[in-house]
């Protein structure tokens, strides 16, 4: 099978199975796991924070970035595109009482008007705006990168008039690597970042909170209140330290193969491919349903994703070769000639 579904259907590489196997543990409800507390001080180090909080997934890191930047009846301002907005179950309002402002940007980003013009007024009948998340690099726009730039003056202005701000980095990484920024400065801007483990870096479970101490220290009483509460945490957080240590080096590869798909799609005339900027690869039907050939490609072992009627995505990473985006290619190009 080739899997383009996600970066996240990768599996432990052999080192970092000897690795989890090997790792020092304790329990960490009790603050007694070495290698949690050393995977934290890591994290917290390379985004320039104070403190960081293992969490098992990324949604709950930008859900604990949500609660500890707000108040039931806030209002926190995203991008319409946003994962946060699409693909976290609501749980903004179920977990935190707050409402959700989308703006309809371009290709996942806003302008700083636009941020302008989603500001409450402090009207006492008005939510109030009280958090601005971003994301980088932009899921559902085809892993496009938001620029440092744009990034540090949306945040700027929202600091300005009030407001926190919160980085979902879940792919940060693939930006970091694409542009050699490190990432302490794209989270410089903000007052927490999220960071995947799971995904690009190929660990089996986990995500990274960071910002101040006293934030970590409100999140973590919050993790426990949603039940990630973790005993012998030293095993997942040793596949994390691997990963920061083994496989960051690994992403260019995947931001190589991707564009290695780009290429070849682009030259079939009845798609619409545009060049990737890091490992995400959006393929455009020209209006023609996904389905039929979403179904034609899984009978012959190569698997994507559709992300809107017409439109299907493919991730490139770790568990993916040079010879399987061929294989990709050659089998989108035999479903076009059939359908």
């Amino acid at each position: 099978m080739v899997d383009l579904r996600s970066d996240t259907v990768t599996r432990p590489s052999p080192g970092m199975r000897r690795a989890m196997a090997a790792a020092e543990v304790g329990d960490d409800v009790f603050g007694e796991d070495p290698t949690a507390i050393a995977l934290q001080n890591t994290v917290a180090t390379m985004l320039g924070k104070e403190a960081a909080l293992f969490v098992p997934s990324g949604m709950m890191g930008n859900q604990l970035g949500i609660y500890v930047h707000t108040r039931p009846g806030d209002e926190v301002i995203l991008e319409r595109q946003s994962h946060i907005f699409n693909y976290e179950s609501g749980s903004a309002s179920s977990l935190c009482g707050v409402t959700l402002h989308p703006i309809n940007g371009q290709d996942g980003r806003f302008t700083k008007e636009q941020l302008h013009g989603a500001l409450r007024h402090g009207h006492y009948w008005e939510s109030r705006s009280a958090l601005l998340c971003l994301e980088n690099t932009l899921n559902i726009a085809g892993g496009l990168l938001y620029p440092l730039a744009a990034l540090t003056d949306l945040a700027d202005y929202a600091h300005s008039r009030g407001l926190s701000c919160h980085l979902d980095g879940a792919r940060l990484w693939n930006a970091s690597v694409a542009t050699g920024i490190p990432v302490k400065d794209y989270a410089a801007p903000f007052d927490t970042v999220t960071v995947c483990l799971s995904k690009g870096l190929g660990a089996p479970v986990g995500s990274v909170f960071a910002g101040t101490r006293e934030t970590i220290e409100r999140a973590h009483r919050r993790r426990k209140e949603l039940g990630a509460g973790m005993r012998q945490l030293g095993v997942l957080a040793a596949a994390g330290i691997y990963a920061l240590e083994h496989h960051m080096g690994d992403l260019e590869q995947d931001h190589a193969n991707a564009r290695h798909l780009a290429d070849g799609l682009a030259k079939m005339e009845s798609l619409d491919v545009r060049s990737p900027d890091t490992n995400i690869v959006l393929i455009d039907l020209r209006g023609q349903p996904t389905g039929p050939l979403l179904k034609h490609l899984h009978s012959e072992g190569v698997a994507m994703v559709p992300v809107g009627p017409t439109t299907i995505r493919a991730t490139v990473h770790r568990d993916v070769c040079s010879a399987d985006i061929d294989t990709a290619v050659k089998s989108i190009a035999r479903a076009l000639r059939q359908l």
